[in-house]
């Protein structure tokens, strides 16, 4: 299912900031919709990120553990002056303030940011790689990447 909202898909403003980056966002928990819009304007508000653009909303079944909600998913292109690292670092953070709670593989959960790809760099470390490896056979990165403009950096 495809949803559109105030905030999504959206295409938003250039920026000086010296990185791009495309995010992948999903929720099963709560209000996910709202929660979407409350991530968009905190992640717009902090100085070392600009919204560029983001997709449509996409509904759809859970892969990995199938006794849960069916997830909302969505892409944001940010432009930012985070280095890779320190994204990630402040990704998690988004979670956990988003009320996040790991508890098992694929469990549910109220918010989950994914660095799909970063500017054309490859990164392959324990704790990040980038691109992300499983993001061509995840529909529910593709579908909201093919329903917006395409990415480019």
């Amino acid at each position: 299912m495809i949803i559109r909202t105030t905030f999504f898909p959206a295409k938003i403003k250039k920026s000086t900031k010296k990185h791009k980056a495309l995010i992948g966002v999903g929720c099963n928990i709560g209000n996910c919709i709202r929660r979407f819009k409350k991530l968009y304007l905190f992640l717009d508000s902090h100085p070392k990120i600009k919204i560029l653009q983001t997709s449509i909303i996409y509904k759809n079944p859970p892969f990995g553990y199938l006794y849960q909600n069916d997830f909302y998913n969505t892409v944001f292109v940010l432009s930012t002056d985070f280095s890779p690292e320190e994204l990630l670092k402040f990704l998690l953070y988004t979670e956990k303030k988003f009320k996040r709670k790991r508890s098992f593989k694929n469990a549910p959960r109220t918010l989950d940011l994914d660095i799909i790809i970063y500017d054309k760099i490859k990164i392959n470390k324990k704790h990040l790689i980038v691109p992300h490896p499983f993001y061509k056979q995840r529909d529910s990165v593709l579908v909201p990447l093919a329903l917006k403009d395409k990415f480019e950096t």
